[in-house]
């Protein structure tokens, strides 16, 4: 079982054990995104703008994790959000 693990989360840049790492710009995006809708609850137009950005923001991001991921958990983590926010259309 430990073999299938460390395939599963190795990372294979470094070699290390990678679960979480430094968000990128996308979802720098989503979680400003997400903190300015928490903080000022913008109602209309600009809540509904700042919705999409988010979900656009985790498209994108999901997307950058299925194809660039580095180890097969990125990978389904980013396929499994993917997934998600399609269906949530």
């Amino acid at each position: 079982m430990s073999r299938v693990l460390n395939w599963f989360f190795r990372n294979r840049a470094t070699g290390e054990i990678t679960i979480a790492q430094m968000p990128n710009p996308a979802l720098w995006i989503v979680l400003v995104g997400i903190l300015v809708g928490w903080i000022w609850h913008p109602a209309g137009q600009t809540g509904r703008n700042l919705d999409c950005l988010v979900k656009a923001g985790l498209v994108v991001w999901a997307f950058d994790e299925l194809v660039r991921g580095v180890n097969p958990w990125r990978r389904c983590l980013g396929a499994a959000v993917l997934i998600y926010e399609i269906r949530d259309l």
